[in-house]
């Protein structure tokens, strides 16, 4: 058996299968490996976080709705850098057997503390801690059991979930998403920018863009959505023609590609940048995520910061594999409030940085298409919103008695729900929790396209599949919630524009 063979399931079998009970100590030097080190580091900054909560659990203290959306997040990270160990292996070869066996103990020692970890986050979410907890002996801690494991309690939350997405796919006959009821995603309440180009002539550029290239709107396989095709090019950038960004905001988009196989470029990424200046210079003020393509290995999401004083101050590559998301028309949602960036993929969230953005305000928002082979791979964008706000909604229901959002989002022409839409939905389950007496009324609304009974009708219809959202997801009783609908009847902006329309589909809650 070769050196490096024996190393690999030294990692696959060699530490312990019991569940750990008191501190696990961080090794106090590197060994010069740079994804080792990474590893390890990431490994106990998890454990860490994971570890003062199981403390606070043990005290008896009770964990906050932001401490649980953190284990949440936790957990997931866990069982992504989990699954990347294997690929550490190999970069092991060629390094003095010194070195290397320091490196698998190092590994080892950061492997127990995930495994910890894994188990610790999941029993406090379900509110199980025990400290005596033990695994069964006879299983073993290879990264894919740990993988099966933690995606069990990651991808479907809890039965409630389930429910809500056996719904939704009985009512449509299929769902491109299952609904999580912990997806956190609030979209923004002002609504400040909104394309779906449908305003413009195909073959042109759009009017409310402008870039230092090309590109054109289009429509694909005979569809009515309309979409920017953007084309890949060194310091090529499309920047949307919008206001000074304020503190907290949120972005949403949509694309969908053409060409992209096992073949495409680990380079092949969409750059999503926030800037400080308005233009196609080098930014003096930035803070960016740049989005992988690439489907013959798992590339993971690069997010960055750079300031004219200060250089970069963050510079990491998350792990995340995407490439199944990245082919089925993925929905992208970033949310800033002053310094804090979060982004997700759909309904997983995976990058939540409390101090991403410069201090000083970034204005302006471009895109830039990296490593796309020209005339074979191809990008297409489209849908894009702009809203300030998307911090909580909760207290504007609860002080005001009354709120109205334009993020809950339903396919066209129907009333079923898209899933980006259930952090709205959580966030109003939680406040009819904490005001049990609480009755709310349910109000669709509906831009002008279309004849006014198809509206009045389709407003009812998505009033009432909110209502059963709130029921089957969040277990919210029916008889506190009552339905309507206006049509087109009450818009709050000009319907003769995109983001007249977008603000005009919108729901509101009214306390009763």
């Amino acid at each position: 058996m070769s050196k490096i063979n024996l190393i690999a399931l030294v990692l696959l079998i060699a530490f312990p299968v019991t569940a750990q009970t008191k501190k696990i100590k961080r090794p106090r030097n590197t060994v010069g490996i740079s994804s080792v080190d990474t590893f390890v580091r990431e490994s106990f900054e998890l454990y860490d976080k994971v570890y003062m909560y199981d403390g606070y659990a043990a005290a008896g203290k009770s964990l906050e709705d932001e401490d649980i959306d953190i284990l949440e997040d936790a957990l997931s990270n866990l069982s992504a850098l989990s699954e990347s160990a294997p690929d550490i292996i190999s970069d092991l070869d060629g390094t003095g057997a010194l070195r290397q066996a320091k490196a698998v103990l190092q590994m080892n020692r950061a492997k127990k503390a995930l495994k910890y970890s894994i188990k610790t986050a999941k029993a406090l979410l379900a509110g199980q801690r025990s400290s005596e907890t033990t695994e069964d002996t006879n299983s073993t801690s290879q990264p894919s059991s740990q993988q099966d494991e933690t995606t069990s309690t990651d991808d479907t939350g809890d039965d409630t979930s389930t429910k809500a997405s056996s719904q939704q796919e009985s009512e449509t006959g299929a769902s491109a998403f299952k609904i999580n009821s912990k997806f956190d995603f609030v979209p923004g309440d002002k609504l400040l920018f909104f394309d779906d180009y449908s305003s413009d002539f195909i073959g042109d550029f759009p009017s409310k863009w402008n870039t230092n290239g090309t590109g054109e709107v289009v429509t694909v396989n005979d569809e009515s959505q309309r979409y920017l095709k953007m084309v890949p090019g060194y310091g090529l950038y499309y920047l949307p023609l919008i206001d000074d960004l304020p503190e907290s905001y949120t972005i949403e988009f949509d694309v969908i590609t053409n060409g992209v196989d096992g073949q495409t470029s680990s380079q092949a990424k969409l750059h999503v940048e926030l800037i400080g200046e308005k233009g196609f210079e080098n930014a003096k003020y930035l803070a960016k995520v740049s989005i992988p393509f690439a489907q013959y290995a798992p590339q993971g999401i690069q997010v960055s910061n750079y300031t004219a004083e200060n250089g970069r101050t963050i510079n990491s590559t998350v792990t995340a594999d995407i490439r199944k998301a990245v082919m089925n028309k993925p929905h992208f949602s970033i949310a800033v409030n002053k310094e804090r960036y979060r982004f997700w993929v759909n309904e997983k969230k995976y990058i939540d940085i409390p101090k991403l953005i410069p201090a000083q305000k970034l204005k302006g928002l471009r895109f830039q298409v990296g490593n796309f082979k020209d005339g074979k791979e191809e990008l297409f964008f489209t849908n894009l919103k702009i809203a300030e706000g998307g911090v909580d909604l909760r207290r504007t229901l609860m002080a005001t008695g009354k709120v109205s959002t334009n993020g809950i989002l339903f396919a066209t022409g129907s009333a079923k729900i898209q899933p980006q839409s259930y952090g709205i939905l959580r966030q109003i389950s939680q406040v009819l929790q904490q005001d049990k007496n609480m009755r709310l009324q349910i109000v669709g609304h509906t831009d002008s396209d279309g004849p006014d009974a198809a509206n009045l009708t389709l407003s009812k219809a998505r009033a009432a599949a909110v209502k059963t959202a709130l029921q089957t997801t969040y277990n919210v009783d029916a008889s506190r919630l009552t339905v309507d609908g206006k049509g087109e009847s009450v818009p709050v902006a000009n319907n003769t524009t995109p983001d007249g329309k977008a603000q005009n589909r919108r729901v509101e809650f009214i306390k009763m």
